[in-house]
């Protein structure tokens, strides 16, 4: 039988009005969604809410705790606030400031829907969006106007390291594939501009010995 974590089950009771509560497992503890938007997380126990601006006025009156978690040996912290006993005795006001995370991310989905990142895309981390940004790349637009194949010239010319896997990684972050799951012929020719491109590099230029 599957066990069931008490403060998932509470916060289901309390926040009902909010509409069906899913959890999911996360940072080894749990994340709250209503039809798949994550409002608030579980850890240790503790229920912490997404900030919010109605939830940052109640700090100011009231200061809770932010999630802390250790991530590569360093401690982190989360733009989420713990509901201590207080406010868990306080159901219409904890049920105003849940709804207010709830709303608040929703409307950071639409916005990042609307005006998607390059990390947003599928393939593209961080490291490649700031990757990019040095090389002039500086929006999704950007990167589609462009293309796979000029914006990897573009990563090559500040990063010798850049690699085939870099190229399917753009193609696919254009067309919307997974690098792995790019069509064979697609791999194919993105294969052969690429050997075609290293070749013409390693030429020695006329006239040298």
């Amino acid at each position: 039988m599957k066990k069931v974590n008490p403060v998932v089950e509470r916060s289901r009771a309390c926040l009902a009005p909010l509409g069906p509560i899913e959890s999911r497992t996360q940072f080894g503890g749990y994340a709250l969604a209503v039809e798949s938007v994550v409002f608030a997380l579980i850890n240790k126990d503790e229920l912490y809410l997404r900030a919010s601006e109605p939830l940052r006025q109640y700090i100011t009156e009231r200061p809770l705790q932010p999630l802390i978690f250790r991530k590569r040996g360093k401690l982190v912290s989360l733009n989420y606030f713990r509901v201590d006993e207080t406010l868990w005795h306080d159901a219409e006001h904890l049920l105003a400031l849940s709804a207010a995370s709830l709303e608040t991310a929703q409307l950071e989905l639409e916005d990042r829907h609307a005006s998607p990142r390059l990390k947003d895309l599928p393939n593209l981390s961080v490291r490649m969006e700031m990757m990019l940004y040095e090389a002039g790349v500086l929006s999704v637009n950007h990167l589609y106007q462009m293309g796979a194949k000029r914006c990897w010239l573009k990563l090559k010319a500040i990063n010798q390291h850049v690699g085939f896997q870099t190229l399917l990684a753009l193609q696919g972050a254009i067309t919307g594939h997974h690098a792995a799951a790019l069509p064979q012929a697609t791999r194919a020719e993105l294969n052969a501009w690429f050997q075609r491109t290293l070749l013409s590099k390693a030429e020695p230029r006329g006239g040298e010995g």
